[in-house]
């Protein structure tokens, strides 16, 4: 039977399934909403990140800190929702309060069992949808760059991520628990206002994220209805340059018994810091949950998302001898010759004068239009068995129409320009349906997740066929237009099934094993169409039969202290991005394995959490990007480093939280044909440390209204723009600080119940530093941005 047969079996019998209940329905058995209130009326046991107190299970009160023992006498207990089938529970959910680093939530991400985070043997991070507001995580790429040891690209039209020293296509990202593709290609600046929280599962992580996962996974999940009073929340922000940013959002019970709802809409214009640089976002989401009975729930979503972008396209590296007193420092270091022409440039640096110049072309741009419809229902068999089943389709269309080259050529003193345009069509239709079973085995507490995937993907490329340029003076040009443009066609179809186990068995009150195996055969169908001719080797058809997996334990130790260790490894095209490949790359998988150790814990009454990793990973069979959309043939990567985050309430007025990340990224047999060799440099955009912190103290003296003062400070380590190692992006330190005013009622605001006002300065020392490199344009880099000032008002009623 083929992928495509096993799919449409599988999603009949959820749509069949679904059609039981007379109207959508969905799990508005989360206990908690996105504003932190508990719910009155729900099934399942539930909390959001923010969260302050669930529903017990049994009717007790819960504890502020259960132990394994606990969890243990309670079972079978059946575990929050938290597979991609089970969009029901789109909120992070588990069984206790929320703590500093959110480990009592249990994120979709991390694992199909309904684990909470610390009983997770992985490190596993969630940034809930308070924690975006307060430290103005505004778009996706900042709140990335807020957990531990994740760098990012700052550019719109390279949204690039990076962690435990993989990057790129190594590092998957999910939309509510589904992949979609290559995040080189897949990954869109998003703004978090419709974002109930951002989860981060470390290594290899393939048995929950699919193909690609070997750096880590990243996922983005909207946010969700609640049951109870409906609550709306709206907010408005500018900066000094112009952007704007609004959102509206609302939810809660309907006038339907049973039936609740979840509606978002957020609307951004970011003017860049380059000239004649924006991006405008409009992101609408939506999901209602209906109760058809205790024991049967079903829910329906759609989203979609207009982006476009007159993006920043790098800027280029110049000889130090060119620029004389204009040369800057602390950018970038080190000599180059040029991978597009082919100078030596000599000792390189970021001239002063093109700090805000803008090199593409006046009618350059991007534009993405996605939507999304998921739909699907959860059913409790008995008080054993729970079976989910989520069906979705998922459409994109996407243009890049710029110049995206820009080289100083030493021998004419001017750079050279290169102009690039590619079209997606990317569809993807997909089920993913589980079974969970909570039992025992020989007396031994035991929950187990059976589940089955399948997807086809139909993607077309209709890409440039020729590539206009020209060359310009480095400062005081005409920027020109994108000129004659010819195409030629791409396409690629995947058809995938998955097929996955996981268990956890609880060999004593304190002691588990959690493990699990995925088999993944898939096959790709590719063809390259240019003048009305197939190229040659084309079409052709490719299948593989990856099978993954993970083992580990946790230990409590003591009450809130938990030991755990893992082994895992992953799998996925050596030859960067699925959709390209051609027949004469290698078209073996690579392999990946990874092992960790860590301790989590959380002590002082709940007040504090820290959590400690050490890892080592290693990736066989690897390709790397080279200049001008080139790959080289690299051998194998190796990581290894350790992480460490800790978070603290000392009183109710002080919070302060901070994360490092050590690791150390190496090629190994990567030799060159012309006798050289990489051996030994580490892959670019990758730095040895990264290191984030912040704090803030509320006032609550009666005489004042309620302010808020904190800062935040963020390190990034020095990182090589190329596999040479011969241009440094130089290690960089910024810091924001920001303030909040909570307003009581006022007559402007009669219906608000709470109002806040937040300013904020980012970059307050406007520290000018390399923000990222894309190893396809090497005589490029991408400049962070220099000191914002913001103002936001943000209203809930």
């Amino acid at each position: 039977m083929s992928a495509r047969d096993v799919w449409g079996s599988i999603s009949l019998a959820g749509l069949v399934a679904a059609g039981w209940a007379p109207a959508p329905m969905a799990h508005a058995q989360q206990a908690a909403n996105s504003s932190g209130k508990p719910a009155a009326e729900t099934v399942l046991p539930g909390v959001t990140v923010d969260a302050p107190r669930p529903r017990p299970v049994d009717g007790r009160a819960p504890s502020a800190r259960p132990t394994s023992a606990q969890t243990a006498r309670s079972a079978p207990r059946r575990p929050p929702a938290s597979s991609p089938a089970a969009a029901l529970s789109s909120a992070t959910t588990g069984p206790t309060a929320t703590t500093p680093l959110n480990g009592n939530a249990t994120p979709a991400s991390g694992s199909r069992l309904g684990l909470t985070a610390r009983e997770i043997p992985a490190t596993v991070e969630v940034i809930g949808a308070e924690t975006l507001r307060e430290r103005g995580y505004h778009t996706t790429v900042d709140a990335v760059k807020g957990a531990t040891g994740v760098s990012a690209g700052d550019a719109p039209n390279d949204v690039g991520f990076a962690m435990r020293g993989f990057q790129g296509n190594q590092i998957n990202v999910l939309y509510n628990g589904i992949n979609i593709g290559p995040t080189g290609f897949t990954a869109l600046t998003m703004e978090t206002f419709n974002l109930d929280r951002v989860e981060f599962l470390k290594g290899p992580s393939s048995l929950s994220s699919g193909q690609g996962a070997v750096g880590g996974t990243i996922n983005f999940v909207t946010k969700a209805p609640h049951t109870g009073p409906v609550e709306s929340e709206t907010f408005i922000g500018f900066d000094q340059r112009g952007t704007f940013r609004s959102g509206f959002g609302s939810g809660g019970s309907t006038t339907v018994r049973g039936l609740d709802y979840r509606f978002d809409i957020s609307r951004t214009r970011e003017v860049g810091f380059i000239d004649d640089t924006e991006f405008k976002n409009v992101h609408v989401s939506g999901q209602l949950n209906y109760r058809l009975s205790d024991s049967f729930r079903t829910f329906v979503a759609a989203e979609f998302k207009d982006y476009k972008a007159k993006p920043y396209e790098g800027t280029p590296l110049v000889p130090v001898a060119f620029s004389g007193a204009n040369a800057t420092s602390g950018i970038v270091s080190g000599t180059k010759v040029s991978d597009y022409n082919g100078t030596n440039l000599g000792a390189v640096t970021i001239d002063g004068r093109t700090l805000s110049t803008n090199y593409n072309v006046i009618d350059g741009h991007k534009t993405i239009k996605e939507s999304w419809v998921r739909s699907g229902f959860e059913w409790d068999l008995n008080n054993a068995v729970t079976l989910r089943s989520q069906i979705y389709n998922y459409n994109a269309s996407r243009d890049w129409y710029n110049n995206e080259v820009s080289a100083f050529n030493a021998g004419t003193n001017l750079v050279d320009r290169e102009r690039f345009f590619v079209h997606h069509n990317h569809n993807i239709v997909g089920n993913v349906t589980d079974v969970t079973w909570n039992g025992s085995i020989f007396g031994l507490s035991n929950r187990m997740v059976a589940s089955v995937e399948s997807s086809h993907t139909d993607f077309t490329r209709p890409g440039a066929a020729n590539f206009p340029g020209e060359s310009v003076p480095l400062v005081g040009f005409d920027r020109g237009t994108y000129g004659l443009l010819t195409t030629q066609l791409q396409t690629a179809t995947i058809d995938s099934v998955a097929i996955n186990l996981e268990d956890r068995l609880k060999l004593t009150d304190s002691f588990a094993l959690v493990g699990g195996l995925r088999y993944n055969p898939f096959t790709l169908d590719r063809n390259w169409i240019r003048n009305g001719a197939e190229r040659p080797g084309f079409p052709y058809s490719k299948s593989w039969q990856p099978v993954t997996g993970r083992i580990g334990y946790t230990w409590e130790a003591l009450p809130g202290t938990t030991f755990y260790s893992q082994y895992a490894t992953a799998s996925d095209i050596s030859a960067d991005s699925i959709f390209l490949l051609s027949p004469t790359q290698n078209l073996t998988l690579s392999d990946s394995r990874s092992y960790e150790t860590g301790v989590k814990q959380l002590v002082w009454n709940g007040r504090a959490e820290w959590t400690f990793s050490a890892f080592d990973i290693e990736r066989n069979n690897v390709y790397s990007a080279q200049a001008g959309q080139q790959l080289n043939l690299a051998g194998k990567v190796k990581s290894q480093g350790i992480e460490l985050a800790a978070a603290v309430r000392p009183t109710t007025e002080t919070r302060l939280w901070g994360n490092v990340a050590y690791v150390r990224a190496r090629y190994a047999d990567y030799d060159l044909a012309n006798g050289g060799s990489f051996s030994g440099n580490t892959p670019p955009n990758i730095p040895a440390v990264i290191v984030n912190g912040g704090g803030s103290y509320r006032f609550l003296n009666p005489g004042w209204w309620p302010v808020e003062l904190g800062f935040s400070v963020r390190h990034v380590g020095d990182r090589w723009s190329t596999d040479a190692n011969t241009v440094k992006l130089l290690a960089y330190t910024t810091a924001d600080l920001f303030a909040f005013i909570d307003l009581p009622k006022v007559p402007l605001f009669a219906t608000a119940t709470s109002t806040r006002l937040a300013f904020r300065v980012r970059n307050v020392t406007d520290k000018r530093y390399a923000a990222w490199s894309d190893p396809f344009y090497p005589d490029q880099i991408f400049l962070g941005a220099p000191r914002t000032y913001e103002v936001e008002a943000s209203f809930k009623f």
